[in-house]
This record gives C-alpha cells, sequence and structure tokens, in this order.
C-alpha cells in the first residue's frame, strides 16, 4: 500500500463510472483491517468509513457491505490516519505530507498488545495516547499507572482479556442482565475454580468495583427526600427526615406484629440520585492526545467571511471574554453548555416513570468534534418516578457547587500536548430546554398569557371567548418598522386596532436579577420557599429564583437560556399541516374557532350560514382528493441514505394523514417537502407566506451565519407572521407560533442553532 492516501478521496469516480484502481485501493484498505483483530467484529465486520451520518467509523458491517458504502458514498473527511482499523494514532492530526506507512503501521501495532474492546474503551477514558515519560501531576501520574494495569494478562498465557478488561467485562454482563451482586460474587468465586492460582481475575463485585474506581471516572449517590424537597447532601447529609415535609428518610419494615417495629440494619433510602462529577472527565481532554490541541481551537481560529460558525465566534462569547480578561486569557479554560430532558425508560406502554438526565458538554471542540456523543458528559440523574418540574434544581446543588469551584478556584490539569501543568478554570454558558424544561431551568413560567420569555410582562397574548385558550394573534406587529402599513391595518388583524407601541427589546441579566430581587422570590432549597413563591408568582411571570442566579457570573450573560430551535420547528409544522389537512382534533379551524373569528377579526365569509348552520369552506384546507394526491407522492418519495427516515411509513392512507413523524421527520418536511407538497393546491396568497416560514427555517438553521444573514430573518420573520395571521384564525396562534420572532435574535447572539438546540442530547 502506498505512502500518499490521497487516492482515498480523489479518483472514484472517472468518466461517470467507478475506477478500478480505486476498487484495489479498497480491497487493500479492508484487507488491512482484517489483519487487526483487535478492530474486527464477528470475523468479518469492520467499523464502516463511509460519509453516512449512521456510519463514519462508528457502526460495524460485514466487509462487503463497507465496501458498497465506500463506492456509494467515499470516505469520511481527513481520514488519513486508519486508527479505528488498526493503526496507531498520531499526536498531530496527518496532511497529505506527513503519512504513516503500512508497513510502519503493522510494525507499530506488532510491538504493542492486541488491544481488547474493553482496553480500548479504558483507553477512550483517558484518550488514544499519553506519554508516561512526561511529567503529569500526581493525579494524572495515579490514571496512567491505572492504564498500565489494564496490559496485565488475568494469568500466563492468556491474550484475549488483561485484568482490567475482564472486570469491566463482568460488569457489563452484570448491567446488561440486571444480575444482583450475591449472582456477581457466585460467578466471580466459580470463574476462580476454572482459571490457575496465579490468575489477577477479581475475587467479587467489591474488588471489581475497587479495580475500575482507578479510571478515576467518580459517581456519588444522594439520598433525596421522597417528596423532591431536598437532597441529603452537604450540611444536611446527616438528617434522618426531610426538613421540609418531615417525611422519613430511609424505609422501614414490619415484621411478626403489626405494633413491631423493626428498622432494618442496611438501611434502604426512598429515594436516591446519582451525580457524575464533570472535573475529572474535563481533565481527560488535556490528559489526550487526540482532544488537548483542539480544546484551544476556538481561540486559534479565525472567522472567514464574516461568518459565525462556532459559539466562539458569536457576540455572546465575545462579551464574555470581555467581562473576564482573567477567565479568557487562558484559552485552555473550558465553556460548557447544559441540557436538560425527561424520558420513559420503560416505553410508553410500561410502567410510567419519568427519568432526568443533565448532560454536559464543552464548547471548546471544533465543529467536527463539538456536540459528539463522546462529549455528551452524563453529569446528574434525577430519579422518579415523577416529573420534578420546578424543585429540579434542589438536584442541581452538587452540579452549581462543582460549577462554582471550577470557576473561583479551577483545578490542576495536566496539558499532555504543552507538556505541563495549568490551573483549569470552567464556565457554564447557558442552557438547552425544550419549552417546559425552560420554565424548569429559569425560573419563568412558560405556560399561559406570560408564556413568552422574551416579551415578559410585554406580551399581548388574550384569552379566546368560546375555547378558552391562550392567543398570541396579532403579537407580532410591534416588532415592525414604526412606519409599515401592517401597524395601521384595521381589518386582518383585531379589528379596529392599530398597534403604535415597539417592542422593548431583551432584558440584561442585571435587570433580571434587580427584578427577582425586588419581588423577592426564593430558591427552591430555602424552607419558605414554596409558600412565599407561590403567593408572588400569582403577579407575575416568575414562580422561583433559578439556582443558576447563585454562579457569579451568570448575570453577565446576554443569552443564559435558549429557545429550542427543533421543538419549536417541529411544532410550527404541525401545527400547519395538521390545520391544512384538517385533522380531527388537531386542527386549529374548529367550530368554536369560527364562532370567535369575528368577535376579533374581520371575515364575516367565513362565519356560520344561519340558513343551513353550516360553516363555509376555507381556502387554506385542502379537500379529499388533494390530500390523496400529497399522501401518494409523499408515499413514493425516496431519500439518500442517512438523509431522513421513510415517510412513506408514516402515510395513513385510509384516514388521509400522516402519524408517528419524530422531530427530525418533521424538520426535513418543514424544510424540504411542505412548499412542494402544496404548491398547486393553495392559493398564491396562502402559499407564499407558509414557504415564507419554511425558508426561514431552513436559513436559520445553516451550518454557518453571517450578522447580515440574521439581520434580515429579524426583520423578515414578524413580516411572515403577519402574513400567517392574515390566513388563518387566532387559535392557530399559540406560544410555539409566537417564539419563532426571537430566533433569529437568539442565533445572532450566540451563533449556529445546531450548537443549542435538543437534537444531539436527545440522539444520544
Amino acid at each position: 500500500m502506498e505512502d500518499d492516501r490521497e487516492w482515498m478521496y480523489e479518483g472514484r469516480i472517472v468518466n461517470g463510472m467507478f475506477s478500478n484502481e480505486w476498487g484495489d485501493k479498497v480491497d487493500e484498505f479492508v484487507a488491512f483491517a482484517l489483519r487487526h483483530p483487535e478492530c474486527v467484529n464477528g470475523g468479518t465486520a469492520i467499523r464502516c468509513p463511509c460519509t453516512l451520518v449512521k456510519c463514519q467509523n462508528k457502526k460495524f458491517l460485514n466487509v462487503e457491505t463497507v465496501k458498497v458504502h465506500l463506492y456509494r458514498n467515499g470516505f469520511v473527511p481527513d481520514y488519513y490516519v486508519w486508527i479505528y482499523h488498526g493503526e496507531k494514532q498520531v499526536h498531530q492530526r496527518c496532511s497529505s505530507s506527513v503519512r504513516m506507512s503500512a508497513s510502519e503501521t503493522d510494525q507499530m501495532v506488532s510491538d504493542n498488545m492486541n488491544h481488547t474492546t474493553y482496553h480500548r474503551m479504558v483507553c477512550d477514558a483517558a484518550g488514544p495516547e499519553f506519554n508516561p515519560d512526561e511529567e503529569p501531576n500526581a493525579e494524572a501520574r495515579n490514571f496512567y499507572d491505572m492504564i498500565r494495569a489494564g496490559d496485565k494478562p488475568v494469568y500466563e498465557g492468556n491474550s484475549k482479556h488483561t485484568q482490567l478488561s475482564a472486570a469491566v467485562r463482568m460488569l457489563e454482563i452484570k448491567c446488561r442482565h440486571r444480575c444482583s451482586q450475591a449472582w456477581f460474587d457466585d460467578m466471580s468465586n466459580f470463574i476462580q475454580e476454572l482459571l490457575p492460582q496465579d490468575n489477577l481475575m477479581p475475587l467479587d463485585f467489591y474488588s471489581t468495583k475497587k479495580l475500575v474506581r482507578g479510571l478515576g471516572l467518580p459517581v456519588q449517590v444522594i439520598h433525596c427526600c421522597v417528596n423532591n424537597c431536598m437532597i441529603y447532601w452537604g450540611d444536611d447529609s446527616d438528617l434522618n427526615s426531610c426538613k421540609k415535609c418531615g417525611h422519613a428518610r430511609y424505609k422501614q419494615k414490619v415484621r411478626g406484629s403489626r405494633n413491631r417495629l423493626y428498622i432494618r440494619k442496611l438501611k434502604v433510602p426512598y429515594k436516591k440520585m446519582h451525580y457524575f462529577p464533570i472535573t475529572p472527565r474535563l481533565q481527560r481532554l488535556y490528559a489526550s492526545t487526540a482532544t488537548a490541541n483542539e480544546m484551544r481551537w476556538h481561540s486559534e481560529h479565525h472567522m472567514e467571511d464574516g461568518k459565525m460558525c462556532h459559539p466562539s465566534d458569536a457576540p455572546a462569547w465575545k462579551h464574555f471574554d470581555g467581562c473576564f480578561p482573567d477567565f479568557s486569557s487562558e484559552v485552555r479554560n473550558v465553556r460548557l453548555g447544559l441540557f436538560a430532558d425527561g424520558f420513559q425508560p420503560f416505553g410508553q406502554s410500561g410502567q410510567q416513570y419519568s427519568l432526568w438526565p443533565v448532560v454536559v458538554t464543552p464548547y471548546n471542540l471544533p465543529p467536527d468534534l463539538c456536540m459528539k456523543e463522546e462529549f455528551m458528559f452524563l453529569t446528574v440523574l434525577v430519579p422518579g418516578p415523577t416529573n420534578p418540574k420546578g424543585k429540579i434544581d434542589v438536584f442541581l446543588q452538587p452540579l452549581i457547587a462543582e460549577l462554582k469551584s471550577l470557576w473561583g478556584v479551577g483545578v490542576q490539569t495536566y496539558d499532555i500536548s504543552k507538556r505541563q501543568n495549568f490551573q483549569m478554570r470552567a464556565a457554564l454558558m447557558w442552557t438547552i430546554n425544550d419549552f417546559p424544561a425552560y420554565s424548569m431551568m429559569s425560573g419563568w413560567s412558560t405556560a399561559g398569557m406570560l408564556a413568552c420569555p422574551h416579551c415578559m410582562e410585554d406580551s399581548d397574548a388574550f384569552r379566546l371567548i368560546k375555547s378558552g385558550k391562550q392567543s398570541w394573534f396579532d403579537n407580532h406587529r410591534k416588532f415592525l418598522p414604526m412606519n409599515h402599513p401592517y401597524r395601521r391595518n384595521t381589518k386582518d388583524f383585531i379589528k379596529n386596532r392599530k398597534v403604535t407601541k415597539q417592542f422593548p427589546g431583551v432584558r440584561s441579566g442585571d435587570e433580571i436579577l434587580k427584578d427577582l430581587n425586588n419581588r423577592g422570590l426564593r430558591k427552591v432549597i430555602d424552607v419558605d420557599a414554596e409558600v412565599v413563591n407561590a403567593a408572588i408568582s400569582k403577579t407575575c411571570g416568575w414562580n422561583k429564583r433559578s439556582i443558576f442566579w447563585d454562579l457569579p457570573y451568570w448575570r453577565e450573560h446576554l443569552l443564559r437560556h435558549n429557545l429550542d430551535v427543533m421543538h419549536i420547528e417541529k411544532n410550527v409544522f404541525d401545527n400547519i399541516f395538521n390545520t391544512v389537512f384538517n385533522i380531527p382534533g388537531k386542527t386549529k379551524d374548529t367550530y368554536k374557532s369560527r364562532d370567535e373569528l369575528n368577535k376579533y377579526c374581520r371575515r364575516p365569509q367565513f362565519a356560520q350560514n344561519l340558513v343551513t348552520n353550516k360553516y363555509p369552506d376555507v381556502p387554506f384546507v385542502l379537500n379529499k382528493s388533494q390530500k390523496k394526491d400529497v399522501l401518494e407522492w409523499v408515499k413514493k418519495l425516496r431519500f439518500p441514505d442517512g438523509y431522513a427516515s421513510n415517510l412513506g411509513r408514516c402515510v395513513d392512507a385510509k384516514k388521509l394523514k400522516m402519524f408517528g413523524m419524530k422531530s427530525h421527520d418533521c424538520h426535513v418536511f418543514m424544510q424540504r417537502l411542505l412548499p412542494i407538497a402544496l404548491r398547486e393546491f393553495l392559493p398564491n396568497r396562502i402559499w407564499e407566506p407558509i414557504t415564507e416560514i419554511s425558508l426561514f427555517f431552513k436559513q436559520l438553521t445553516s451550518s454557518s451565519l453571517t450578522d447580515e444573514e440574521l439581520r434580515n430573518l429579524d426583520e423578515q420573520i414578524p413580516v411572515i407572521l403577519c402574513n400567517l395571521e392574515k390566513i388563518f384564525p387566532p387559535s392557530f396562534f399559540d406560544s410555539m407560533e409566537h417564539l419563532p420572532v426571537h430566533l433569529a435574535y437568539e442565533a445572532r447572539i450566540a451563533g449556529p442553532v445546531h450548537y443549542r438546540w435538543m437534537y444531539p442530547p436527545e440522539n444520544t
């Protein structure tokens, strides 16, 4: 195999046909991978390095399928060093002028032991390489010693498992099959009987955990009040009952007589949470040659043509640097984002149980690494069975305490790329949640007529007479220029109403903090919080003082909590699609909506016919034959592999609707298909605003954006929403149809959307 590997990205197709020479090179690549059994799964499967999102060296496929994928899609970019197929990682990203030959690679691999899958898992904790000859700090040195321990075979002559990989394998089996500790101990004793006497296999569950604990990724199990009032942590760690509700900390069990109470010798708490400290995992990023250099990328790269391609290009990041120059002067200090979302681990049909993981991710990394699964760090696991709602702050206390420590003091960290120790600090930039969780994190209620966290008390939402629901109809003219004709329009919006006021702008952190202090809102962890906050929340949109205000720098952020574009886009699409298709139970064009329509607008043509008591058809709803045509078209659609799911499976030809569409399905349909699907069936005055909102989301979610583009979007979106208000009834416009008016502003402040939406954590 030649040293130069430019062939991987050149010469695949010649004169419209696949090149035989390129195919021979692919055969050599596959043969090279098969010569390294540690990279082969099941004897014939290797990682597929094609460009498909689900592949990209993540998925094992048989070699023939890999060849087909490579012919069809080509190699993933910059894969000049085949680290996932047996070739040793190098300290720098290889360029075309620096290559490692196959013979050199084979020699390097043969000089090392054959790493097992679980040895590679252990190495992943530190990174693919480390240099033990340097002078790391004591903690890093202990970790490197731990990695060396992973190289000792279980017994002399065994080449399949090391002591550490065997321990990890046993723990993995225990978790996967939900085995008890007693089973683990019995199985360990039985394995001892099978192995030679001088083996290194751990003797029981305790010794196995003790061995693996040396990886330095600890977990803290913290007892909680069963009612989510408090956690038994810090100064409260010795309490035996909740200081708020008085509920006992430990379970009690009655044996024998009903009147005799027996307290277990082993105290079992009613509820417990798990906390995974983030400091060791951030230190690992600098202990690895694969990521240590990349953690400085945010300060070393330069914007091209004024395009923001990373949060470090955005004003929010630069503003924070200006506020805290002592923090930004050390480029290795870490910027973090926080995600929180609930899910049901037992599925929709199983036991109802709401589990809330809190995930933290570093933003220092370049775009090809940032937000990837391996850099999503689980920090808090909030137990169920119920949604913690506003009490989630109770479970965030350990994380906030660690973040305060990382900001004020930092931690000594070994940077292997510079061969030096430094004091690493970290700052949380913002949180990313869906809209209900936005309220849980920020303390601003996202329900009711003050649901918008940007407009706050300046909202013009109102309650509809018939349906009793809140409507954000005619809530967007205040965002238009003062001379815009829509401001004087008294016919197409709320009748006889002109709009002269302007949106005052988003409040600063200092203004919000002053408001919280003036109102006297309490943190959830305060003893009197429930009573005090309940009384105050009746007069404003605040329901608590968020625990994030404990962070010394939180008030200086330009953006603290992100509106999630993923869920907003899905809700806007659902409303448009269900209304245009007149889906029963989901359409916004209902009888109540028609009854109240002319109480707010001048649209007599859609009023009820007093003779027939029927409502006339509206031009934005498709008839039966048109629905069939659209659904048949969707059913026949075919997308490139990995681009979208099979939308045909979502078509219900009998009920003339689509069902079971995931967020990404709605994302693709909204941006790519909706304008095409409705083009022939709707009048231009209706089709054009729907197309404009589709293009708005398409441009907003681009991977790179300029300030000028975002300012144009910020000017266009109020007009687009006003045009939709001229078409659809007031019941169509809930808070989700209002929030797009603020999305361009957030992107202009914080950078590209794909670093601040929920797709990455939900796919992890």
